[in-house]
């Protein structure tokens, strides 16, 4: 079970490989030239933050069960006192939501220390 007053950290930028996983998931979602795209934007978008439960409450996704592999990494992470990643977010006017084109496993393990926690993120 997750330590509620654990610290977490965040570098102040994504990490590099962050955006091809942008890319090969926004790929599946809208054409290849949109979806490179917003990536490019995404590498310029200045920081945000956001509350993890508003993040889910945009996309509309649900949190992810706890024997998640991905999720266990990211929950190990933050034990260790290792910064997270950014997440990368796409926001989807025609259909309501917001995309999290990388960063669904950070959010979920985020979310489960605590679900007020601020989230850094570059949204387009």
């Amino acid at each position: 079970m997750p330590k509620k007053n654990t610290e977490i950290k965040w570098l102040s930028a994504p990490e590099e490989h962050d955006y091809p996983a942008a890319q090969a998931y926004l790929s599946l979602i809208y054409d290849v030239g949109l979806a490179g795209a917003y990536v490019e934007k995404l590498r310029h978008a200045a920081p945000a933050e956001f509350k993890a439960k508003d993040i889910f409450r945009a996309s509309g996704l649900s949190l992810l069960g706890i024997s998640n592999v991905h999720m266990e990494r990211d929950r190990q992470k933050i034990e260790g006192g290792e910064a997270l990643s950014p997440l990368l977010l796409v926001r989807d006017t025609e259909h309501g939501k917001v995309v999290i084109a990388d960063g669904y496993h950070r959010l979920c393990a985020v979310y489960e220390y605590n679900e007020d926690a601020l989230i850094p993120c570059r949204i387009v």
